[in-house]
């Protein structure tokens, strides 16, 4: 990963992860609002409902003419004290007796909660119960725990799920850098050999040495920079480009690219044979050019020097057949990928990807099917269906 797709990543994780953590937070921080307000309930409920029976044994006591003897409650988180009426403490076993304010009804002190009933009975010398508890800010301080941890737990997961997203999102971005990085490096490599071919020619010329060899070879250098630059402008602008169907003679066309590539495959000393029969084809002549000329170009290309190159049309499929390095079983289930290119060995061939895309994309638009028969070392051939555009044949 390099210096921009680590900053890309810290970036998208700071918002994503951050805005996240932040609507967790405020969910979180409702949730526990909602919990504090309902254990503030419930506590109130218990401490009151405590009382409520510390007051009724009191009372009944005093009802039969019995003296009230105080006893431990039957959940040990309560604890109660009893007061007289000038606020002499009569009995307790109450821990927070220093946090004790009897003009209120319920609060919360320190780590306790307290809870205040006052009886009006003139003949009972009880006058204030109060019930104590640290059950509630236990309970609280353990929500509050929880909601740390769920916090905690939430951010860890969602920068595990934001990270792995950027991964993914990132993956297509990085291949597609990728690609272009090679496919920049790929044509100045393509372009290498015509431009030292032609300048080459262009001195030896001046030298005087060999004119129409010279002249020849200018030809041919010439021709295969103009193919490369008319592959990469069409793969790049094609979408903009709008068909202009005609109905032409694809025979004649072939018959016109083989004498175009004629002077490009001098270099490598390779012969084109051109068996073609009549056919008219209903198509846009421009992107037809293009799926005959790749086919060509990519022949040549992968030919060994000193070989022949197969042109053919007929029963309505153009097929080339080449006698060069051959492709792999693996490879020809991704040859007309875009910048997919075979592979000899551990050495790339020429070319940079482009080609075959272009005819695999215009073969689609017009339901051409294309088909690919090749082996190791003994060549290739490939061929284009054409009978579904067919206006006539001969």
């Amino acid at each position: 990963m390099n210096k921009n797709e680590k900053k890309a990543l810290v970036s998208f994780l700071s918002i994503y992860v951050g805005s996240a953590i932040l609507l967790i937070g405020i969910l979180l921080y409702v949730y526990y609002q909602d919990e504090v307000e309902s254990l503030e309930n419930t506590c109130n409920m218990t401490l009151g409902n405590a009382s409520m029976q510390i007051k009724t044994d009191i009372l009944n006591s005093y009802m039969h003419n019995q003296k009230f003897v105080p006893k431990k409650l039957k959940k040990d988180e309560l604890r109660y004290a009893l007061f007289d009426e000038d606020k002499n403490l009569i009995f307790t076993y109450i821990d927070g007796i220093d946090f004790l304010d009897l003009e209120k009804k319920f609060y919360e002190k320190d780590i306790y909660h307290f809870y205040i009933e006052k009886l009006n009975e003139k003949m009972i010398p009880i006058k204030y119960i109060v019930i104590e508890t640290c059950q509630g800010i236990e309970d609280r301080d353990s929500l509050k725990a929880y909601v740390v941890i769920a916090l905690i737990l939430s951010a860890i997961f969602v920068g595990f799920i934001g990270y792995f997203l950027a991964k993914i999102l990132l993956k297509p971005v990085r291949e597609k850098v990728e690609h272009m990085d090679n496919f920049i490096k790929d044509s100045a490599h393509e372009l290498n050999t015509p431009v030292t071919v032609l300048m080459t020619s262009v001195s030896m010329l001046k030298k005087g040495k060999k004119p129409e060899k010279m002249m020849k070879y200018i030809m041919s250098s010439s021709k295969q920079i103009s193919h490369i630059y008319n592959d990469i402008h069409f793969s790049a602008f094609d979408e903009m480009h709008e068909g202009v169907e005609e109905t032409f003679n694809l025979d004649e066309l072939i018959c016109d690219s083989v004498e175009y590539f004629n002077d490009i495959s001098i270099t490598k000393n390779i012969t084109l044979e051109c068996d073609v029969e009549p056919s008219k084809i209903l198509m846009d002549r421009t992107k037809t050019q293009k799926v005959v000329n790749n086919i060509i170009s990519n022949a040549i290309k992968y030919s060994n020097p000193n070989s022949i190159i197969k042109v053919s049309l007929k029963d309505s499929v153009f097929a080339v057949q080449d006698f060069g390095i051959g492709i792999n079983d693996v490879d020809q289930k991704d040859i007309f990928k875009r910048y997919k290119r075979a592979k000899d060995g551990s050495n790339i061939e020429g070319g940079f990807g482009i080609g075959l895309d272009i005819v695999k994309r215009i073969s689609a638009d017009y339901k051409l099917k294309l088909g690919l028969i090749s082996k190791i070392d003994e060549g290739s051939t490939f061929s284009i269906d054409f009978s579904n555009i067919i206006v006539s044949s001969q």
